[in-house]
């Protein structure tokens, strides 16, 4: 019989691995070319494996929860069809050893991140294997960030947390009848923090008052945990200003009905935010870097993401590739494509990978003004808040007069290990004067 592979695919540039979140198929089942075989995730999206077979699925390979590096088998499907082949899957378990993909997988990709990647420490992602398999044995985020790795970017994977924790766990057994030996006693304190595992999935205090208490999902844990690195990684400082956008309004007002009747397209008010910082980054060009060690590095490409919240009401970055070089039509394009793949859980990986600044509109939420967190290893993100009506005083030729105008804040974080107050306040006020020189007789 003819059967056909299924494999993890590749979901964007540095991801390496994914996780198994649910199957759709058992072994058995009849699927369809393109039909839905099981749902992944990376540290960046969730996404739907689908077949590229028709046929009956004969084996899988892999359990929910399992993380699977890129390029492995996870499948087998029998394109001639046939009952038969359901009583094989009685023996996919046996290919249990999934240890064995895990294991080789980053040893293939070491020779592309040497080992002196790792020195970024803090900037390291972990996937849900490994912050697995550290909250068993009770390593803290604190003690997970010395495990040196072996992965793609410094890394740490399934094979180098099992190592440490085969050293961690005999380091105790030696210390037992030296007790007094310093270091000893070192490796054997985090072994005291094991209990505090249960805690993540039981109350292990008492809450007083009427509570309700709900386990963080797994696309929170990642952000929380997104957001606790950057604030350890960089030194943030956050800038404001504000803006009159009463040219932008009115220009959208008259304009939004034509635009999406020539093109198709609604416009809003992000991808004109995205053209000012596009064009602030031009002149400020260290905003658009990153750091690695004590190198700057300055990205030539300007790549902007957005923050878009999904079904469940988290957040998540889809970012707008190579925005210098698209009009306001491509950029409106790219924003509601963007938009309404988040809305649908429909984006890709590659959606969210590639991004050198970030913008993020808190006023869609009502907030006024935010402080946002730098989204790594970029270093700096701007916030833009509601749009308010207030009077203002505005310089004419016959004097000062008050004015009822359209008004906006901007705040600017930024990691103050390269951006100092100069450049960031420069900047910023650089993107509300873009934001205040649009043309309100600009032509569609």
């Amino acid at each position: 019989m003819a059967t056909v592979d299924l494999v993890m695919p590749k979901m964007g540039e540095s991801i390496m691995e994914a996780t198994v979140l649910k199957w759709h198929k058992k072994p058995g089942d009849t699927v369809k070319m393109d039909e839905t075989v099981l749902e992944i995730a990376t540290d960046k999206v969730d996404s739907e494996v689908p077949s590229t077979a028709a046929g009956t699925i004969t084996e899988i390979l892999f359990n929910e929860n399992d993380v699977v590096p890129v390029g492995t088998v996870i499948a087998r499907v029998n394109t001639e069809g046939g009952s038969a082949a359901a009583t094989a899957p009685q023996a996919a378990p046996a290919p249990q050893p999934v240890a064995a993909p895990q294991v080789t997988a980053p040893a293939a990709v070491q020779s592309a991140a040497p080992p002196a990647a790792v020195a970024a420490g803090s900037n390291k992602f972990y996937s849900p294997l490994v912050l697995n398999i550290a909250g068993k044995e009770g390593i803290g985020m604190a003690e997970l960030e010395t495990i040196p790795g072996t992965g793609n970017e410094g890394r740490v994977t399934k094979k180098d947390i099992l190592e440490y924790v085969a050293k961690r766990g005999s380091g105790p057994q030696q210390a037992a009848p030296q007790p007094q030996a310093p270091q000893q006693q070192v490796q054997a304190q985090p072994q005291v923090s094991a209990p505090a595992q249960p805690a993540s999935n039981a109350p292990a205090g008492n809450y007083g008052g009427n509570v309700e208490i709900i386990e963080m999902d797994r696309m929170r844990k990642l952000i929380a945990e997104h957001m606790v690195r950057s604030k350890h990684t960089s030194p943030h400082v956050t800038s404001f200003t504000e803006a009159d956008v009463t040219n932008i309004v009115r220009w959208r007002d008259k304009n939004k009905g034509s635009f999406e009747k020539k093109y198709g397209e609604k416009i809003t008010f992000t991808p004109i935010f995205i053209e000012a910082v596009v064009n602030a980054i031009r002149k400020f060009p260290m905003i658009n870097s990153s750091l690695d060690g004590n190198n700057i590095i300055v990205k030539k490409d300007i790549n902007i993401g957005m923050a878009a919240a999904l079904p469940t009401g988290n957040l998540i970055v889809p970012v707008i590739k190579n925005a210098d070089t698209k009009n306001l039509l491509g950029l409106s394009k790219d924003v509601n494509s963007l938009a309404n793949a988040a809305r649908s859980n429909k984006l890709k990986a590659d959606d969210t990978q590639g991004g050198t600044f970030t913008l993020t509109n808190v006023g869609t939420f009502g907030s006024l003004m935010g402080t946002p967190i730098i989204n790594q290893p970029q270093v700096a993100i701007l916030a833009v808040g509601s749009i308010k009506k207030r009077p203002m005083v505005l310089e004419t030729k016959e004097g000062d007069v008050i004015a009822i105008r359209h008004m906006m804040y901007l705040s600017l974080s930024y990691d103050h290990r390269i951006v100092d107050g100069s450049l960031g306040a420069s900047f910023l006020t650089e993107v509300a004067n873009q934001l205040e020189a649009f043309d309100g007789n600009r032509a569609l």
